[in-house]
């Protein structure tokens, strides 16, 4: 036990020589972090509302905290932090597929979870520490209404319960919007059961076709926001350190969230820090199925994007920035992602992250900070801290590994060099420029030195085109 606590207060005095500094939506500006409890650091995302396959700007958060996760369990040691990231099981839009498809709800939402850990892990991401579904938490959501019908914040009307937003005088706080902006906003309905056209939905009543669960105002389903409030309270307590998602959710959501739980339990100030991340494009525009360039993760993973791309890619712009996905970009990520692993891989054993990228790291999760500094450590040849920084950020991991390794392209590489032997001998190069354009447009990059040729697979890589071609 005393070589535990040694342990934790030698990772505990390192963490206050590294100043983290993250931008605090609450505040609107950077922050020094500092953990409520070193001993049990606590972080929340909204997961995904389980009803299709996740799309791409979907991943962007996952891979933001997956890379939070990974800094803190390095700072403060992976037993002290708690990532909790959750399944909303219970809505509308779930309702409708199952209408639509004729497939049971908890079928669907079975199915769409396992996709989605499928994806996230495609994409390098490690398991949160708890992963709960809404519909566990049920219990706990209508003790909370009840609470809040008690203590004034709350009133049920026409079968529903609805917070009072104006019971709760810090009410637009978080996303900074003034009452005419947040009438304007999306997801306000105005019901004739609301006393306020900002008061939002705690609980509403279902019909015998939909999902509900016996309630003291009957049977009937919780709204949206409710569910984090209370799975937060139950798994991470009345105040935890930082809560995150994308800004697409800062309102209502966020907002809701914050409200009713401060109501709820007005003892704790529950999220101490709030991370958003901007959205994503794709080439320069917003992601639309009507623009048709709408993509899944898995529509990406099937087309031959490596998970390690997708993820270099994202990485590559700060999480406060909008992300623009381009073709050019993963090929890029593809080209310099093969040219590392060729450089480390001879490398054995375990080499520490670096000061630098944990300075990164800590100036607002910088991570293209640390992607420069993973080409700087490959432009000196320093491989073994290029590896372990990169590992620190969730690149070059063993899961990873297999992609880039995949083809053995030797005898291929043999065929050509003779081919450019015969050229530089008989000093026409007809031929040989003739098959570097067949190869690149099968999907293979040539390099030729002064000593050898090397083939490198692109994203558009064809196996059989090469076989034709040498």
């Amino acid at each position: 036990m005393q070589k535990t606590i040694k342990v934790f207060l030698k990772q505990y005095a390192s963490v206050h020589m590294i100043k983290i500094k993250f931008h605090n939506s609450k505040v609107r500006k950077k922050e020094i972090f500092e953990p409520i409890d070193p001993s049990n650091v606590r972080m929340y995302l909204c997961g995904p509302t389980v009803y299709d396959r996740a799309h791409l700007g979907n991943a962007r958060n996952v891979i933001v905290f997956d890379v939070l996760f990974r800094f803190f369990r390095e700072v403060f040691g992976a037993r002290y932090v708690k990532y909790v990231r959750n399944f909303t099981d219970i809505d509308d839009k779930i309702n409708q597929r199952a209408k639509d498809i004729g497939k049971e709800i908890k079928v669907i939402t079975d199915e769409t979870i396992a996709w989605y850990l499928e994806d996230m892990e495609l994409l390098g991401n490690l398991a949160p520490s708890e992963m709960p579904k809404a519909t566990d938490f049920v219990p706990h959501m209508i003790l909370m209404i009840e609470g809040l019908i008690k203590s004034g914040h709350a009133y049920e009307a026409q079968g529903h319960v609805m917070f009072s937003v104006e019971s709760y005088k810090d009410y637009g706080s978080l996303s900074g919007r003034s009452i005419e902006d947040m009438l304007a906003g999306a997801r306000v309905e105005i019901a004739p059961y609301k006393v306020n056209p900002l008061d939002f939905v705690l609980w509403k009543p279902s019909s015998d076709d939909l999902p509900g669960w016996v309630s003291p105002w009957g049977r009937g389903r919780p709204g949206w926001h409710l569910e984090c409030s209370a799975m937060t309270h139950e798994l991470l307590g009345e105040s935890f350190d930082i809560h995150g998602g994308g800004n697409d959710l800062m309102f209502p959501h966020h907002e809701n969230e914050l409200a009713q739980s401060k109501c709820c339990f007005p003892s704790g100030g529950f999220a101490n820090f709030w991370l958003h991340n901007e959205m994503l494009q794709v080439d320069g525009k917003k992601m639309s199925k009507s623009l048709g360039n709408f993509f899944t993760v898995r529509d990406l993973i099937d087309k031959g994007f490596p998970g390690e791309v997708i993820r270099f890619v994202f990485l590559s712009t700060h999480y406060r920035k909008p992300m623009d996905w381009t073709e050019a970009k993963a090929h890029e990520a593809n080209t310099v992602l093969r040219r590392w692993y060729e450089m480390c891989v001879h490398l054995d054993g375990d080499v520490k992250p670096s000061s630098q990228a944990m300075e990164f790291l800590s100036d607002d999760l910088n991570t293209p900070g640390i992607i420069a500094l993973l080409h700087h450590h490959a432009q000196t040849k320093n491989f073994a801290q290029l590896k372990a920084d990169a590992n620190l950020i969730g690149l070059m991991i063993p899961v990873f590994k297999d992609w880039a390794f995949e083809f053995d392209l030797s005898k291929y590489e043999k065929a050509l060099n003779k081919v450019r032997s015969e050229a530089m001998l008989t000093k026409n190069f007809d031929n040989l420029d003739d098959l570097k354009d067949k190869l690149l447009k099968a999907g293979v990059e040539v390099r030729m030195s002064k000593d050898n040729v090397k083939l490198v697979p692109m994203l558009n890589f064809d196996l059989a085109a090469i076989e034709r071609i040498l």
